[in-house]
């Protein structure tokens, strides 16, 4: 352990390449006592998934088609309402709920578990049992979509098939009991169908209808359903392509990378070989704002009184950990 690193209240000990920390939870770290079976189930494909998400895919090609013919406020209509149901998985489900990386008061709650019903991704207590699943057996049979399978696979494909064995056994292992007991998360995974029928279909598609006279074929499949595929999309990316191509400035010796396209999509997840090495971190990067809409709606949060409490990595612990496993290609700012 270096000097800064001993400095740094945050840093205990590391394992396979993770760092434990004060600030880290158990599901946080990697467990490296795991080891995946030489036998492989056969992969069973989920023919309704398959169908559905091409069915998907095909009305959002439709909705490309359909663009010139939407108004400038259908058009904005749909940027307001890609930014919403992509906070409710950012802030929501991945950096709230999954990491605990910040305290949000009960009204944000509210407002971050509507978007996440809107983005419609798996309510927020599956969403978030997945997410930490993931970073405790990365890139192994237990990760929901382990990238060493391939694009396809840690993109969409872990969808269209039943999933691993090793992915239930160790998701019904993982401790969730501060999931439970947010009543937030619980009412809405109760309430998750009704949520998600009127807040990524009804009301993405009434609003322009009603309010300015678009006809409902335009904002059914624009605000509606195109938009609803890019935000599916752009958070795939941080799966597939974030785990595949990029630079690894903190962490060499794991998959995950720093892919600026995926965060300028997904609205500042793209900073992955950070947030694997440091997960515990609400921004999820050390560049502030840059391509991180999600860290600057935290901040605005917490300003506004509504959230508090955000952690932070500090830079020495930056620095010192670059020196010890990055690839050398960091650039600041």
């Amino acid at each position: 352990m270096t000097e800064a690193e001993s400095s740094n209240r945050h840093a205990n000990k590391q394992r396979n390449g993770y760092t434990i920390t004060e600030t880290s939870t158990v599901e946080d770290v990697f467990d490296d006592t795991y080891k995946e079976k030489e036998s492989k189930p056969p992969r069973t494909l989920v023919w309704r998934n398959i169908i559905l998400m091409s069915l998907l895919h095909i009305a959002a090609l439709y909705g490309l088609v359909l663009l010139p013919s939407a108004s400038s406020l259908t058009l904005a209509w749909t940027v307001v309402c890609y930014l919403y149901s992509a906070l409710g998985v950012t802030a929501g489900a991945h950096r709230l709920w999954s990491h605990r990386s910040y305290k949000a008061s009960f009204p944000l709650r509210v407002f971050l578990a509507l978007a996440n019903s809107m983005a419609f991704q798996n309510d927020i207590f599956e969403w978030a049992r997945d997410h930490r699943v993931h970073h405790k057996y990365s890139e192994t049979d237990a990760d929901p979509h382990n990238a060493t399978r391939g694009f396809f696979f840690s993109h969409v494909g872990w969808l269209l098939v039943r999933k691993h064995p090793d992915v239930i056994e160790k998701g019904q292992k993982l401790e969730l009991s501060d999931l439970k007991a947010d009543k937030v998360v619980m009412f809405q995974r109760r309430h998750y169908k009704l949520s998600v029928v009127t807040l990524c279909f009804l009301v993405p598609t009434l609003v322009p209808w009603y309010f300015w006279g678009e006809s409902l074929v335009v904002a059914y499949f624009i605000p509606g359903l195109l938009r609803y595929t890019v935000v599916l999309n752009a958070t795939w990316l941080v799966n597939s392509a974030a785990h595949m191509w990029g630079n690894r400035p903190y962490d060499k010796t794991i998959n995950p990378r720093e892919n600026r396209m995926v965060a300028l999509s997904a609205i500042g997840e793209g900073y992955h070989n950070y947030h694997h090495t440091f997960p515990f971190d609400y921004a999820a990067s050390e560049f502030g704002y840059r391509l991180n809409i999600t860290t600057a709606f935290i901040d605005l949060m917490c300003y506004m009184g509504l959230a508090k409490d955000p952690k932070k990595v500090s830079d020495e612990m930056i620095i010192a950990r670059m020196q010890r496993t990055g690839d050398g290609s960091h650039k600041s700012g």
